[in-house]
């Protein structure tokens, strides 16, 4: 399999405790590409109930992550994280809301007013119905992918790090070869690509194509300093950004749309004095009282989007499996959602759910539904 971010990782401790023997190549590292920037945030707020099963799933993973793994703590921490939305959204919020309170994840409904009352530094103007979900939070990204890919050696694995791959040859019938560009020659039954915004890369190694983007996003860091110290975290749909605490002192925010795209290989990874000032702009519309906040800088780093902003996941030729295009909420889902790939490798009994996120879609022009407006990311 290709890439060691926390999705490789995840599908190579799945592979091994079903007893297969996964060979992990990845030419940065482990976490070393939009994996270990992610803001990590980890919640079951979505509006496709396998997803949301895959994040609810992933959050207990984490929870239980020393006992499942045998390895440090991955960092989780539950803090609950509010959705703002605009009047417009309420029947797609309560839809969802009662989907995912059937699938036992902790959501509460509250208007404006409500919202006033219980979040008392947040403006309530605008919000036409916002969701708390109790149990959500935030983990450490390359504890958590370094975690589950040293249990997965533990089991079997191999990882061949600082390997890069230069060549696939699709074999007849079924397989794939790999060569390096160190001269290495690998065949393989199947091969699993989860390598993220260079996924499409990746597979255009075989002859084929399947239809990703890499889009860059940037994250602003900022101390409390005399602001409110929000202990939960706020994604508000109306104004564009999402932002959690870190750690006692800090908070970092994030965008919801969508942003520009890039050559993978070729972008800034540093913020701009105009992005931080875009993020306090939307931050300050609705919490006031973060005028008192410190810039303490921050990143940019990519996301691997697809055109209807949900996973590629599936078979695109015979052994030749992807597991792509999470579109910046690969990290909540990948700890549960490498089980649903693994099987899928093996040919075990798949979960059904899993088959909405075959490429082909594309082709049939079925796109996926996704979120609520322009922020798709809450898919």
């Amino acid at each position: 399999m290709i890439g060691a971010g926390v999705h490789g990782a995840s599908a190579a401790f799945h592979l091994a405790s079903f007893g297969a023997r996964p060979v992990v190549f990845d030419s940065r590292g482990v976490a070393a590409g939009p994996t270990g920037r992610s803001s990590a945030v980890c919640r079951a707020y979505y509006t496709n109930a396998f997803l949301a099963r895959c994040a609810r799933d992933s959050i207990e993973m984490m929870r239980n992550f020393a006992e499942i793994t045998g390895r440090d703590d991955c960092g989780f921490r539950e803090t609950g994280f509010l959705f703002i939305h605009p009047p417009k959204d309420r029947p797609g919020v309560e839809r969802a809301a009662g989907v995912l309170n059937a699938l036992g994840i902790d959501v509460t409904l509250f208007d404006a007013n409500a919202v006033a009352d219980k979040f008392a530094d947040l403006d309530p103007a605008g919000i036409g119905i916002a969701a708390w979900e109790a149990h959500a939070g935030h983990a450490d990204p390359v504890g958590t992918t370094r975690g589950l890919l040293g249990r997965a050696i533990e089991l079997g694995a191999t990882a061949q790090l600082a390997t890069d791959v230069s060549g696939l040859k699709l074999q007849p019938g079924a397989g794939v070869e790999i060569t390096t560009r160190a001269g290495g020659r690998f065949e393989f039954d199947r091969v699993l690509i989860a390598a993220g915004p260079w996924t499409r890369a990746t597979v255009r190694k075989a002859g084929l194509d399947i239809p990703l983007s890499a889009e860059r996003h940037f994250i602003a860091s900022f101390g409390w300093s005399g602001a409110p110290r929000l202990a939960y975290g706020v994604a508000d749909i109306e104004h564009g950004y999402y932002m959690r605490p870190e750690g006692r002192d800090f908070f970092i925010m994030g965008e919801l749309g969508a942003s520009t795209e890039v050559d993978p290989d070729a972008y800034d990874e540093h913020i701009t004095f105009d992005e931080i000032a875009i993020q306090v702009t939307r931050a300050f519309a609705r919490i006031p009282r973060l005028e008192s906040a410190e810039s303490r800088g921050g990143w940019a780093s990519l996301y691997d989007v697809s055109p209807d902003w949900q996973p590629v996941i599936g078979e695109i030729a015979p052994g030749l499996f992807v597991d792509a295009g999470t579109s910046g909420h690969g990290f909540k889902l990948a700890p549960a959602l490498g089980k649903y790939v693994a099987e899928l490798v093996l040919a075990r009994d798949v979960d059904p759910g899993i088959a909405q996120f075959h490429p082909r879609r594309f082709d049939d022009a079925r796109p996926l539904a996704a979120g609520y407006g322009a922020a798709r990311v809450l898919g």
